[in-house]
């Protein structure tokens, strides 16, 4: 297994752990955690694509990380002062 693998795997692992995260109730969509391991899940994915270049995967993870920006950027503008100096 190549290193790309490795670390496209551990991109998988982040995807799987917060979507397993948000269904036990764990993590909110909200929650600074999830954004980022959506954002690590895609970067991670899109270096493995660098060594075996794919075009719908670097599609769908290109626009996934773009989702995950705009979300995450959404939930911080909506929380109050108090809570965006404890994120």
């Amino acid at each position: 297994m190549t290193p790309a693998n490795i670390v496209g795997l551990i991109g998988v692992a982040a995807y799987l752990a917060a979507y397993g995260l948000l269904q036990l109730g764990k993590l909110k969509v909200e929650d600074n955690l999830y954004a980022f391991l959506n954002a690590a899940g895609a970067l991670a994915i899109l270096y493995s694509l660098i060594y075996d270049f794919n075009l719908p995967s670097f599609m769908s993870q290109s626009v996934w990380l773009l989702l995950t920006i705009v979300g995450y950027a959404r939930a911080r503008s909506r929380r109050s002062p108090a809570q965006t100096a404890k994120a």
